[in-house]
């Protein structure tokens, strides 16, 4: 889920323009996500360029897609947003005879919730949100998402949280007890009230931190496993902690729009990313992992033992998996996002 800024490139093009011709295939991913050498090895073997743009929330990407005239035909939202990309006819249903790589997908993430039986989606890669730490600034638990919506003094001030509505609302729910769609008023009230509180102590609300982490001009905040992993490798200071009260586990999916320009290309690059080896540079780059069998043996040592990718066993138990909530409880969401970000 997760993040540099403004790839638009045709396997590191220069052109700003979509292109929509023979030959192109439009990507629209998050920021720092897409690793560039998936873009060229697939030109280089099908002759079809690749322009990438990039998002920072899901929130973006679904208000862009639904105003139309975008250009784009692929998507990678998060499996909480598929229900609604679905319902609203924003997807095309993957061509089988071009997307043979299906039996490539990990047993377990096939016949998900979200996408019975894989008739829209491709897994794109998964992982959770929860707390990066400095531990030179801050030397408690991290394992607690009190740091950010009531922080001690040396972390005031010095805040990120990633603008990503579903993560932080689910987090603050959690804290007060909550379930992830939860219709309980007083609960909603308190999560309200928790990040109205919290926000003069944040300094920023940022998805393409890394480096300004590893700078040290942010000493905390919520952010994505795979993110603050690639804060570590830079900056030994920073931990990841999993939150004890309750912490999102996701998995963002490609998927084909209903109105992609270049239809046959995308399905060619969804079955091309569906390759051990080419999922395997997607958790390379992006320090998440994937949900392709026999991706492993190619993925960097430093993943299998990454404290950020492998949860440790004592906080296991309190990752959650996201669900669709009714639009009734998404507006009240939505309302008290929209007050936050004000």
């Amino acid at each position: 889920m997760k993040k540099i800024t403004g790839w638009v490139s045709a396997a590191l093009l220069g052109t700003t323009a979509l292109a929509s011709a023979e030959g192109v295939v439009n990507l629209y991913n998050w920021g720092n996500y897409t690793n560039p050498e998936i873009l060229e090895r697939f030109t280089a073997e099908t002759g079809i360029e690749v322009t990438l743009t990039d998002f920072d929330s899901n929130d973006t990407a679904l208000a862009r897609i639904r105003q139309g005239g975008h250009g784009f035909d692929i998507v990678v939202p998060s499996d909480t947003y598929i229900d609604t990309w679905v319902s609203e006819g924003l997807f095309q249903p993957l061509d089988r005879e071009i997307v043979t790589n299906l039996g490539n997908i990990a047993p377990q993430w096939v016949d998900v919730p979200f996408d019975p039986g894989r008739e829209y989606t491709v897994p794109w890669a998964w992982g959770t949100t929860g707390v990066i730490v400095d531990t030179s600034v801050y030397s408690g638990d991290i394992n607690n998402i009190e740091l950010i919506i009531d922080p001690p003094a040396e972390l005031q001030g010095r805040i990120n949280v990633i603008p990503e509505m579903s993560d932080v609302m689910a987090m603050t729910i959690y804290y007060h007890g909550g379930e992830r769609c939860t219709t309980d008023r007083d609960t909603l009230r308190a999560v309200r009230d928790s990040l109205m509180s919290a926000k003069p102590h944040w300094l920023a609300l940022d998805y393409g931190a890394v480096d300004s982490y590893a700078a040290g001009d942010f000493a905390a905040g919520i952010y994505w496993n795979g993110a603050s992993m690639r804060v570590r490798l830079q900056n030994d200071n920073f931990a990841y902690g999993y939150p004890a009260t309750g912490y999102p586990i996701w998995m963002d999916n490609a998927a084909v729009l209903a109105d992609a320009p270049n239809p046959e290309n995308a399905m060619k690059f969804i079955n091309f990313v569906l390759q051990p080896e080419i999922a395997a540079l997607i958790s390379n780059f992006a320090r998440y992992s994937n949900g392709v069998t026999g991706s492993e043996e190619f993925m960097d040592e430093e993943m299998r033992n990454a404290p950020e990718i492998n949860v440790p066993a004592e906080q296991a138990e309190a990752g959650r998996w996201g669900q669709a909530c009714a639009q009734d409880v998404n507006d009240i969401h939505t309302q008290i996002w929209t007050e936050l970000m004000q």
